[in-house]
C-alpha cells in the first residue's frame, strides 16, 4: 500500500518537475534577447524565475529521494 502511494507521488513529482523545467525562460537568446528585453531586465520576472528555480530544485529533491527509497527496497 505505501509503495503504491509513494510510486504515485514519484510519478506526480516527475511530471511536475518536467512542467516546471519547461516553464523556465530560455537562456540562449543571444544578442537579440538583450536588445529585445530593453529596460525589463530588473522587473518582477527575476523574482518569478527565482521562485521557479526553488520549485524545480525542491521537486528534483523529492523525485530523487523517492527514486532512492523505491529502488532500494527498504519498504518491503
Amino acid at each position: 500500500m505505501i509503495t503504491s502511494v509513494l510510486s504515485w507521488m514519484w510519478i506526480g513529482s516527475g511530471v511536475l518537475l518536467i512542467i516546471s523545467v519547461l516553464l523556465h525562460s530560455p537562456k540562449g537568446d543571444g544578442m537579440g534577447g538583450l536588445a529585445a528585453s530593453g529596460g525589463s531586465m530588473f522587473t518582477s520576472a527575476r523574482s518569478a524565475e527565482a521562485t521557479l528555480n526553488r520549485i524545480s530544485w525542491t521537486l528534483l529533491a523529492i523525485f530523487l529521494g523517492l527514486a532512492v527509497v523505491l529502488s532500494a527496497g527498504w519498504l518491503g
